[in-house]
């Protein structure tokens, strides 16, 4: 009778997954790797003058005060939608490629200032920005020296 076990195997260690895991390690480096060209193409390119060949077109300015008071060029309008429509139009002319500045009072309401934006899109103006300005931070934070 034989009470003693068996001696136990020896464990297996199975190299598999290492090996892939490595092969998987070499192609992410491989194929995030940039290579530097030394060999650039020299070429001599042309030369520009630094003159203007036009004149910059003003842009033109509709400012919106806290009222609802609409000014293009400092010059009243109605506050009628047609009525801002129709003074864009004629100061743009047929430059509908001119920038209009919309200078809005930052109590202004919201509905006047999308109804100069709505009449400026149905003239033709499509570069529109809204002027605005540089809040100082440091002026303006609690505690802070003048």
């Amino acid at each position: 009778m034989n009470l003693r076990p068996d001696k136990p195997d020896a464990p297996e260690v199975n190299l598999t997954p290492l090996i892939d895991v490595v092969f998987l390690l070499l192609i992410f480096f491989m194929v995030s790797t940039t290579f530097t060209q030394r060999g650039e193409i020299k070429i001599d390119l042309p030369e520009a003058s630094t003159e203007q060949t036009e004149q910059p077109v003003e842009p033109l300015r509709l400012t919106v005060d806290a009222d609802g008071a609409y000014f293009l060029d400092d010059v009243p309008l109605e506050a009628d939608a047609t009525a801002i429509f129709q003074a864009l139009r004629e100061a743009a002319g047929a430059a509908t490629d001119r920038i209009l500045i919309i200078r809005a009072d930052a109590q202004s309401r919201h509905q006047d200032v999308v109804r100069a934006m709505d009449a400026a899109s149905r003239a033709g103006l499509t570069r529109m920005s809204i002027a605005t300005s540089v809040k100082d931070d440091a002026a303006q934070a609690p505690g802070s020296q003048p």
